[in-house]
């Protein structure tokens, strides 16, 4: 068996290897990068019009013979680990013939976010694989292990051919809303691994250990509670263990949560896999704005129905202001235009619930600023959807690889210094590899 990381062994972002034997070639993930070359942030508007050919040359997609159409061989299978764009978002230039392995939740995840932003769907053939159970590809058997991450449906991948074993880890992390997860797949993971190729996103942070999702939830109660006024909250819709968060900790603080169309119809989507709340007759602290720029885009692309579809929990904007002292309210910069046709929205809490580096976004600074200039006080909660050093210890620990590969960070030469019982093997993009 032969492995290729075509990127990731010296950033974050861009995930994808290709691994295969003399009859079969997989695929793990084929991420958008975040960085240039040059370290600056990716913006892929840049080569939109370029051929996929000139993105392979140009090496913005990995060279991969079969992966793409009018190929002469063809890739057997891609696996994709999660909905995290850094490790899917080239999966719509893969030829529309090769098979995509996908967790349930993270197709449906892909599927609406490709309708709902682009009214069209994704043209692949997917197939879902269950937890734990074991699939085969040609001559190769997958098993994948649902992992703690940020995204909702994320797993990690033990790849096994002719006698041997490669582990793929993805994201992980051991201090989410799934934290026993992970304590069961330390429990239960793989042995006689031959390589692990392990994340390290927060490697170069420190040995800090990260808060727990239940952590920042009394954090966020705090702040609820902390002063007289509205509650405004930035974090991703689509990081649904902070939803839940918010959730519970508006129902500690007996406040009401409100959150824009899109961010309502994402939690209904995700409700069908684990107990998600949901704006709902089951689910009354919930209640559903309807920005304006967002419901035309929707009614435009979606049609009125999907639009209407949360119209019995429905709150205006009058009603916001009215009730603004027990509203905590979900925002985005987009939605400044709605924020300013609310009345005696100010001298609230505003709270930053995302990736501290999105701060240096120009958007976001000046909706910041924004804010502040209204009399919100700023709070910053949040916790990282990736594992901290003591989490990336006990994954070690409890494969005992025969090589470890760093992968998905930028501090790969620091692993050899933490992981000192283990013998780390520094690769680099697109390097071939063969396990023997």
């Amino acid at each position: 068996m032969n492995f290729k990381i075509h990127r990731g062994t010296k950033e974050i972002g861009g995930s994808c290897v290709e691994i295969w034997t003399d009859t079969t070639k997989i695929v793990i993930d084929i991420g958008m990068p975040l960085v240039e070359l040059d370290g600056t942030q990716f913006n892929f508007a840049s080569y939109q019009s370029l051929q996929t050919s000139e993105l392979v040359q140009k090496g913005i997609l990995p060279d991969i013979e079969g992966l793409y159409e009018n190929s002469s061989s063809k890739v057997a299978g891609i696996l994709i680990s999660h909905y995290h764009q850094d490790h899917h978002g080239f999966l719509s230039f893969a030829a529309s013939n090769i098979p995509v392995y996908i967790g349930e939740a993270t197709q449906r995840i892909l599927e609406f976010s490709q309708e709902f932003f682009k009214s069209e769907k994704l043209n692949k053939t997917f197939i879902n694989f269950s937890k734990s159970k074991q699939f085969r590809i040609g001559d190769i058997n997958i098993t994948p292990y649902w992992m703690d991450h940020s995204a909702f449906d994320a797993y990690a991948f033990l790849i096994e051919a002719n006698g041997k074993r490669l582990f793929y880890s993805g994201d992980f992390r051991g201090h989410g809303r799934k934290d026993k997860v992970f304590k069961r797949f330390l429990f239960k993971a793989p042995k006689n691994v031959d390589y692990l190729l392990m994340e390290g996103t927060t490697i170069g942070r420190g040995n800090l250990k990260f808060k727990t999702e239940l952590e920042i939830e009394e954090d966020f109660v705090r702040v609820f509670k902390s002063k007289i006024g509205i509650n405004l909250i930035t974090t991703s819709a689509q990081n649904i263990d902070r939803l839940v968060t918010i959730y519970r900790a508006c129902k500690k603080a007996n406040k009401l949560m409100v959150v824009d169309v899109y961010t309502a119809a994402i939690m209904q989507e995700m409700s069908a896999y684990a107990t998600i709340p949901f704006a709902s007759k089951s689910f009354p602290e919930i209640k559903v704005m309807y920005p304006y720029y967002l419901s035309k885009m929707i009614a435009d692309k979606m049609g009125k129905e999907f639009l209407y579809q949360f119209q019995p929990f429905k709150i205006t904007k009058q009603e916001i202001a009215k009730r603004r002292n027990e509203i905590v309210f979900l925002i985005r910069p987009s939605m400044k235009l709605d924020i300013d046709r609310i009345e005696q929205i100010h001298d609230g809490n505003y709270i930053y619930s995302m990736w501290n580096g999105y701060l240096k976004q120009q958007k976001t600074k000046e909706f910041v600023d924004y804010l502040t200039a209204k009399g919100f006080t700023f709070h910053q909660i949040h916790t990282s959807g990736h594992a901290d050093i003591d989490a990336l210890k006990e994954m070690v620990a409890a494969i005992k690889p025969r090589y470890l590969v760093p992968i998905h960070t930028f501090e790969g030469d620091n692993y050899k210094s933490i992981f000192t019982d283990t013998l780390v093997r520094r690769v680099k993009d697109r390097e071939n590899i063969t396990i023997d």
